[in-house]
């Protein structure tokens, strides 16, 4: 595989489509800390590493309401941007998440802070 994080917004895409509850994926760092972001701005419903087996897995439960997901940097063709190019998703309905030299962050705290980033993907 060759991004990992395309691998993320499509099986939260895929499992919303089936209308499951929850999807389970394999763990990484970058993984969790962009559900952590969704999380925190209440775009999923739950978020947690389970290790009980082999290897950890990323377990979500997914919100009632249908989300839009999109990646816009790629591997092929990395996006950046200035703090002052980060615009609003849906006239602030949605979030931009980047990654920046502070971690993964939402682009209204990327812009607060003054830093920008790689534009990983766009949700609302």
């Amino acid at each position: 595989m060759t991004d990992p994080i395309a691998d993320f917004l499509t099986r939260i895409r895929n499992a919303q489509m089936a209308q499951n509850d929850k999807v389970e994926m394999p763990y990484s760092k970058m993984k969790e800390s962009i559900a952590k972001v969704m999380l925190k701005n209440n775009f999923l419903a739950k978020v947690k590493k389970d290790t009980s087996g082999q290897f950890p897995t990323l377990v979500i439960d997914l919100p009632e309401k249908k989300l839009t997901l999109s990646r816009v940097s790629k591997p092929g063709q990395r996006i950046y941007k200035g703090s002052q190019e980060v615009r609003k998703v849906l006239n602030g309905l949605g979030i931009a998440i980047i990654s920046t030299s502070k971690g993964i962050m939402t682009g209204y705290e990327a812009r607060s802070l003054n830093i920008g980033g790689e534009f990983l993907c766009t949700v609302s």
